[in-house]
């Protein structure tokens, strides 16, 4: 048996999981304890799914996640490369630069708050002047802020050198746009990972003591999209998940690689990839959940005034559950519109951060979030099916998609088994999503 916990920014969830054959043998949630130590709930749930005494794994979105910022040589290419990196990285992106860093360009990144930089720049063998100009500016950046290096490799040892001769915490990873058109998400993901685990999680203070830090694999996007892109090699067809949590609302999608389209974009493409909307949540982002659907011409007349309102209580208490029909049914909009705009966000091309991923092969479409998990029968569904019959948002919704709801949050303990117990990540997979056409074998 193994113990899987996503602590999240409101709500730590729990499963286990008999390795011998992916079966789910318990599973339990309970409020996030930041405001004392967060150990405090995941020991609550671990118990209350009868996980006592056996190995825990944990991914973590608690107390904001990962914030990352991008600073890269050219917007639309190494500095857009650098951002769909962040993003499939588990991090929510808060800030993107591009070209050399002025004085006004560092005052945007201190105000951004990232944990992390992710500094790239150039093709190997390109131009690497702006590179290393902009490793000189974070060098004398204060406060210091992490610095994972994934840029022109023949200046790696120079950049490398210079931040950490100021005392900047480095990691170096191979370049993500190593030639025109190849992204390579890979090493600067593990390197991300890698300083998350070593600097972030002890920073946020989130527990008093270490062991929480150490008991943490990832961050819970990352995380699941790893889970994710394990189902998407079991199933016949694209995928798309969307996931409505408090704070955010994230979008992933496994695609059919289009080797024509990759070899067109300059910035390269990543087939399995992520976007977070930061300002669209059912508690925390529920504010911006009102201002993106209004911005959208998706609400009703009269319909902005009253969804503000509740918005605002839910803002104001992260905990605030539907105790009565008119509750649900106010989460159940608030669903509606979160999980509508980020899907039209992550198809559409623009400047908004949408990638033009096509999603109209999608033969299978996930819901997860607490709100679709233990909403009254129906809701999912319903929440789901306006999403799906959204025609006028400048995007081409999937055209025939199988949908189902992640109702156990298997998804995060598949991404926490799948790298040394695959099987067993498939077979929990296979055993709770319930009616999904997975691949012959």
């Amino acid at each position: 048996m193994v113990v899987c916990a996503d602590v999240g920014s409101t709500f730590t969830k729990v499963v286990v999981v008999d390795l011998a054959g992916g079966a789910l043998v318990g599973a339990a949630a309970h409020r996030t304890t930041a405001d004392t130590d967060v150990l405090d709930g995941l020991a609550a749930a671990v118990s209350a799914a009868g996980g006592d005494g056996y190995p825990l794994r944990v991914c973590s979105s608690a107390g904001g996640g990962l914030r990352l910022a991008v600073v890269g040589y050219e917007r639309l290419v190494t500095a857009s490369a650098g951002e769909r990196v962040g993003l499939s990285a588990g991090a929510r992106v808060v800030r993107v630069c591009a070209g050399p860093l002025d004085a006004s360009g560092v005052a945007g990144l201190v105000e951004a708050r990232p944990d992390v930089v992710l500094l790239v720049g150039g093709t190997d063998g390109g131009d690497a002047q702006v590179l290393t100009h902009n490793a000189a500016r974070l060098a004398r950046m204060r406060p210091r802020v992490p610095v994972v290096a994934a840029g022109n490799a023949e200046a790696r040892d120079e950049v490398v050198g210079r931040l950490t001769a100021a005392g900047v915490p480095v990691v170096a990873a191979g370049n993500v746009l190593p030639r025109i058109g190849v992204l390579d998400a890979g090493p600067a993901r593990a390197a991300i990972r890698e300083v998350f685990l070593r600097h972030v999680i002890g920073g946020k203070r989130l527990s008093r003591g270490r062991r929480f830090a150490s008991l943490v694999r990832g961050a819970t996007p990352e995380v699941v999209l790893g889970g994710v892109e394990l189902l998407g090699e079991t199933l016949d067809g694209d995928l798309a998940v969307v996931d409505v949590g408090g704070a955010t609302t994230d979008v992933y999608s496994v695609l059919a690689p289009d080797e024509g389209g990759a070899a067109r974009e300059v910035a390269g493409t990543l087939w399995r990839g992520r976007t977070v909307e930061g300002d669209l949540g059912m508690r925390v982002g529920a504010a911006g959940v009102v201002e993106a659907a209004a911005g959208q011409r998706l609400l009703a007349d009269g319909e902005r005034e009253v969804l503000a309102a509740a918005a605002a209580a839910r803002v104001a208490d992260a905990g605030l559950l539907p105790v009565d029909a008119a509750g649900w049914a106010v989460d159940a909009r608030l669903a509606g519109l979160a999980t509508t705009v980020a899907l039209r966000r992550h198809a559409r091309p623009g400047p908004d951060g949408g990638t033009g991923r096509d999603l109209r092969g999608v033969r299978l479409l996930i819901g997860s979030g607490g709100v679709l998990r233990h909403g009254p029968p129906g809701l999912a569904g319903r929440v789901l099916a306006e999403a799906l019959g959204d025609h006028g948002g400048g995007w081409a919704p999937p055209r025939s998609a199988q949908v189902v709801v992640d109702v156990d949050g298997v998804l995060a303990a598949a991404g926490l088994l799948a790298a040394d117990h695959p099987d067993a990540a498939a077979g929990l997979l296979r055993s709770r999503l319930s009616g999904v056409r997975f691949a012959a074998r």
